[in-house]
């Protein structure tokens, strides 16, 4: 007896039976069984493909008031900073968020890696919540954060002797990366023998040094005069194609943003939420041209971003505004005037 079609023979393995038994009779199904095989396949390569997963994330800070309230300034305040985030992040892909000051492009970077929780929604690296910071993460922040009592080589090991891992080998992988970024020679400097340059670098190949999955960035060369900067952008991209890092950049630069991003997502002004993704159409060669800045894809692709970035940049400019405004309403009343009018 033929064995009848089943989607529940699809799924257990049996694929193969399920196409042998179809012939020109049941054309039909022969098409159904194609669409569901290839939606099905999608589905799970897009599944294993995605690194960073944030769904509904929102992001609540309490303040308090400047003291004119009436229990002398307690009462605690909420302040909205993420909206309700969705962002998915392929693996190896190289992605930036871009968005108007005080939107929360890095308490979002914060949250994924694990530095604070959302209020609401949730985070998944490999589809496993984030609860915390973790190994498979390096961050690299806009302040070098280095150690000045430790030379470049040691600042670089620091995070490889909290894994127990011998001297001789963890010095081996320092140079390694400091090699990497272009620091080979300079090991044994410390942190005042250095440009900012070359603190940023020690500072990017101490978070490749533990061989972490996911690179969080945030705002790492905004500090950096705009020479600096340019070389370090393209001494990224070259490490970025070297080891295949997922990169999550955060950014207020859109030249950068477009530079170096695979694709680039807008945040809106406070609270933040992805208003739009868009893809680079610049292949990873030509961003190596020295003209590539004024080519028409790289120069519509600005254009592009900057238009709807633009809105959000008048909205933060408006709140900011207004708050200072009610600010001002609210000033505290002076230990004088209280004198004065009693």
């Amino acid at each position: 007896m033929r064995k009848k079609w089943t989607i529940g023979g699809i799924i257990s393995g049996t694929i193969y039976e399920n196409i042998a038994q179809i012939t020109p009779k049941n054309e039909l199904n022969c098409q159904l069984l194609l669409i569901y095989i290839v939606s099905y396949m999608t589905r799970i390569i897009r599944e294993t493909m995605t690194k960073i997963k944030a769904e509904n994330i929102k992001k609540i800070f309490k303040i308090r008031s400047n003291g004119n309230s009436k229990n002398n300034g307690n009462t605690p305040n909420e302040l909205l900073a993420l909206g309700g985030v969705d962002l998915s992040i392929n693996k190896g892909e190289f992605v930036s968020i871009v968005g108007p000051s005080g939107c929360g492009k890095s308490t979002f970077l914060d949250l994924v890696g694990g530095l604070s929780k959302p209020n609401e929604g949730n985070i998944y690296i490999d589809g496993k919540p984030v609860n915390g910071p973790g190994l498979d993460r390096g961050i690299v922040f806009q302040q070098y954060a280095l150690f000045p009592w430790r030379t470049a080589l040691g600042n670089v090991e620091f995070g490889l002797e909290n894994q127990n891992v011998l001297k001789k080998e963890r010095t081996e992988i320092a140079q390694k990366y400091l090699s990497l970024v272009g620091l080979a020679g300079f090991e044994n400097r410390y942190p005042y023998e250095l440009s900012g340059g070359m603190k940023q670098r020690v500072a990017i190949a101490r978070a490749l040094a533990y061989d972490p999955d996911i690179l969080l960035m945030d705002e790492p060369f905004g500090a950096l005069d705009a020479q600096t900067r340019e070389i370090l952008q393209r001494e990224l991209l070259h490490i970025w194609e070297e080891t295949h890092k997922t990169i999550l950049f955060i950014t207020h630069s859109i030249d950068e943003a477009v530079f170096l991003s695979d694709r680039v997502a807008i945040m809106t002004a406070r609270p933040g939420v992805i208003k739009k993704e868009m893809a680079v159409p610049l292949s990873r060669p030509a961003r190596f041209e020295d003209d590539i800045r004024t080519s028409q894809d790289f120069v519509k692709t600005r254009y592009e971003l900057w238009g709807h970035l633009k809105e959000e940049v008048v909205k933060a400019q408006q709140i900011c505004a207004n708050t200072t405004a009610n600010l001002s309403l609210e000033k505290p009343v002076t230990t004088l005037e209280k004198v004065m009018t009693t």
